[in-house]
């Protein structure tokens, strides 16, 4: 086996993290950074593929938080580097509700259960923050079972995040709008621009050596003195410094053995994250059979299941004669869908269609089901905090462990989940680390100085040592036990038995 790979940082994770995190140490002037990828591309979660005759997110798709105030970095980052994005109107969405009959719903009933859904929701959230952030707490007083409209609503509501419910430091801070990514480089061509600036490329390909793709981390020990990790092809690393960009699905997995293990306060808070699971099917037709005029590009099924096919996208605006739909599933029914064959997805998802626009529309000619939750190097989509969760949580999740920094979406307290939460933690993760390696130059600086102040008296020490044993060589003694005098560094003491 070659000699250990040896680095002053190593970095596990390519994603918006890792290499903005990565960014940021280069740009300090600590250069001698390894970057280790468990994949064969960067990106990470935000990942494209070529589908109906053009580029799809399977991963992250929107910038979200857009006309506010202050610029969202990630917009920031997409202007810079070129990115085609289209407005994606939300506000529509819940007119475009249709029961299994094909019928929309009367956009006064509509109204009213959205009203009902958003008071439920913020009552119940209310009472979240009474009880301390215990759901055990909260009571929940008698219902009667929820309709189609009002479960296709309140998945709306909760698991797409409107702003209604709770505010949202995404929407406060950037404002409320949404743009979806529709560019044939992809989201991730985004984060090519990004690491072109610290790192080697050539025609677009990212080809510096120090960004080293398919090392799958399997085993890490740490230690005060350094770092060390195996990788599942055999290969070491070592680094005085690590920093993890993994996601927190893979944290709360057995993918890597820590060695020593992590203290409890670091395990017991990752495995109190939740991981969303959000999956987008994206569904190829010879011709589009649904309505697209304005605000009509959102709509929803209502079935007795909450979240059964529920929300759909057509991608007209995106990309004008691709004849494709796209639907969301999350969690229970991700989780679902990835377990069974794309050909049951396919037969699921145009039962839902036929209920709505009728037995005559064309079939799918392809179907694309990504399966993040099944993927062992990504174990869901993004984080998700309990609704109330104390500072010391949020700190814990985050806090290195030794020589050993976390990063990532799921560390930044403000903006866990979105893109720019993980691009902002990497930049907050490489500058903790800078202040901590400054810390350590300066200590181990002044140990230096200590140790050329105390050499001159050690070699008296020595000096003294040697006459005091030629003048009773002919006596029986033991060897000199150095012995400082309280509180002063000075000429040993020259102890004899």
């Amino acid at each position: 086996m070659d000699s250990p790979s040896s680095s002053s940082v190593i970095i596990v994770g390519a994603g918006v993290s890792g290499l903005s995190a990565a960014k940021v140490l280069i740009e300090n002037g600590v250069e001698d950074v390894v970057i280790l990828e468990a994949s064969d591309r960067i990106g990470g979660r935000i990942r494209k593929q070529d589908f109906g005759g053009v580029s799809v997110e399977l991963g992250a798709g929107w910038i979200v938080g857009v006309g506010g105030t202050e610029l969202n970095p990630v917009l920031d980052l997409a202007l810079k580097s070129n990115l085609r994005t289209i407005f994606s109107d939300y506000s529509n969405a819940r007119y475009n509700i249709y029961d299994r009959s094909g019928k929309i719903f009367p956009r006064g009933l509509v109204e009213e259960t959205y009203k009902k859904e958003v008071e439920s929701a913020v009552q119940k959230l209310k009472k979240l923050e009474a009880g301390g952030g215990d759901f055990s707490n909260v009571t929940e007083p008698p219902t009667t079972q929820k309709t189609p409209i009002e479960l296709a609503i309140d998945f709306t509501l909760h698991d797409f995040e409107m702003p209604e419910v709770e505010p949202i430091s995404t929407f406060l801070d950037y404002g409320e709008r949404e743009f979806l990514v529709a560019d044939e480089r992809g989201y991730e061509h985004m984060l090519y621009k990004m690491a072109e600036d610290v790192l080697f490329t050539s025609e677009g390909k990212l080809l510096d050596s120090r960004l080293k793709f398919n090392k799958v981390v399997r085993e890490l020990q740490h230690s005060r003195n350094g770092v060390t990790v195996m990788t599942e092809d055999g290969c070491v690393f070592q680094a005085n410094y690590m920093i993890l960009s993994v996601s927190i699905g893979v944290l709360q997995s057995n993918l890597i053995a820590f060695n020593p293990p992590l203290p409890r306060w670091k395990t017991e808070a990752i495995q109190k994250c939740d991981v969303i699971v959000y999956t987008k099917i994206f569904l190829k037709f010879p011709y589009k059979f649904w309505p697209c005029g304005p605000g009509q590009e959102f709509f929803l099924y209502a079935h007795e299941r909450r979240g059964y096919y529920t929300f759909w996208q057509h991608m007209e605006n995106a990309y004008p004669g691709s004849n494709m739909l796209v639907v969301t599933l999350t969690n229970g029914e991700s989780k679902r869908v990835e377990a069974q064959s794309d050909k049951e997805t396919l037969n699921e998802a145009m039962a839902a269609l036929k209920d709505m626009f009728g037995p005559d529309i064309p079939e799918a000619t392809d179907i694309l089901v990504p399966r993040w939750w099944n993927n062992r190097f990504q174990r869901g989509s993004y984080s998700n905090y309990p609704m109330i969760s104390d500072n010391q949580f949020v700190h814990d999740i985050k806090n290195p462990v030794g020589r050993l920094f976390f990063t990532g979406e799921h560390t930044s307290e403000k903006f866990s989940g979105y893109v720019h939460g993980g691009h902002l933690a990497g930049i907050e993760t490489g500058k903790a680390l800078l202040e901590e390696m400054e810390k350590e130059k300066e200590r181990t600086s002044e140990s230096e100085n200590q140790a050329f102040l105390l050499e001159p008296l050690l070699a008296l020490t020595g000096s003294l040592s040697l006459t005091q044993n030629d003048a009773v060589s002919s006596l029986k003694c033991d060897i000199p036990k150095r012995s400082y005098l309280s509180g002063k560094v000075g000429i040993a003491e020259l102890c004899y038995d």
